[in-house]
């Protein structure tokens, strides 16, 4: 395979999942870790995407501060977003993580909701803060804040959500199947997310149909019944929802 397809494959993965790990990389592309890893960091060098700690993240995730940084998706995303706030309630207790749809749906809160917002992720804590009125609360889950994914992971974040029971959860994913459900790369994240889910009446899961059906990754967060609703940029109508239709999820 000629390194311009190679690069072609690895923008695609990380545009969809926003997150990728070299070794996986690797596997998809059937050459060397070593290879994987000049490729991410050849990429890196044009700015394509950010290489981190054995892997690389795609230019816009969990980013507040750039708002001219390019949005793979945002069409779409900010349909999903859209679609999203329609479920708001007034006086909601909502809890959110990050991503880059998520952060989208913070840029579209109602302002007449009184909502309390509840998030283990930096950039969504700091893109609510500046979107949302004073009659809406924003509290930040604290606890080991990772560096790449920007969200705060470990005991004391998973004891806070103990201590919640959230209305609706607005939960990242970044990888989802029909049969092995939603699963991450990181072994803390899928913790924190697995104790997201428990602390909700509600989940959503807001995803680009890219993602739908895409290779599990490592660490599995739930079985895609622990998902209330599945919000896509897809009609809720459309064949390609079928399977998730036939597993009683709601589809918007």
């Amino acid at each position: 395979m000629k390194k311009a397809e190679r690069h072609k494959i690895i923008l695609n993965e990380v545009n969809i999942h926003n997150r990728v790990l070299v070794s996986d990389l690797a596997a998809i592309l059937n050459v060397s870790i070593d290879t994987a890893r000049r490729d991410v960091k050849a990429l890196d060098d044009l700015k394509k995407l950010r290489k981190v700690h054995g892997g690389a993240v795609s230019n816009g995730f969990n980013i507040y501060s750039d708002r001219k940084r390019e949005i793979y998706g945002l069409k779409d995303k900010t349909i999903i977003a859209q679609k999203g706030v329609s479920l708001l309630k007034k006086g909601d207790v909502v809890l959110v993580s990050g991503g880059s749809t998520n952060i989208e749906l913070a840029k579209q809160i109602p302002q007449n909701l009184d909502l309390t917002f509840f998030t283990p992720s930096l950039p969504m804590a700091i893109e609510l803060l500046n979107s949302i009125q004073e009659n809406n609360k924003v509290i930040f889950i604290g606890g080991n804040l990772s560096k790449d994914s920007q969200l705060a992971t470990g005991g004391g974040a998973i004891t806070t959500l103990s201590e919640i029971k959230a209305d609706i959860c607005f939960l990242g994913t970044g990888y989802i199947h029909i049969n092995e459900g939603i699963t991450a790369i990181d072994w803390e994240i899928a913790q924190l997310k697995k104790a997201m889910i428990k602390s909700s009446r509600r989940v959503v899961s807001l995803t680009i149909s890219e993602k739908l059906d895409t290779l599990p990754s490592r660490y599995k967060i739930c079985n895609i019944t622990a998902i209330d609703t599945l919000i896509t940029e897809l009609n809720a109508d459309s064949e390609l929802l079928n399977d998730y239709r036939n597993k009683n999820i709601e589809l918007i």
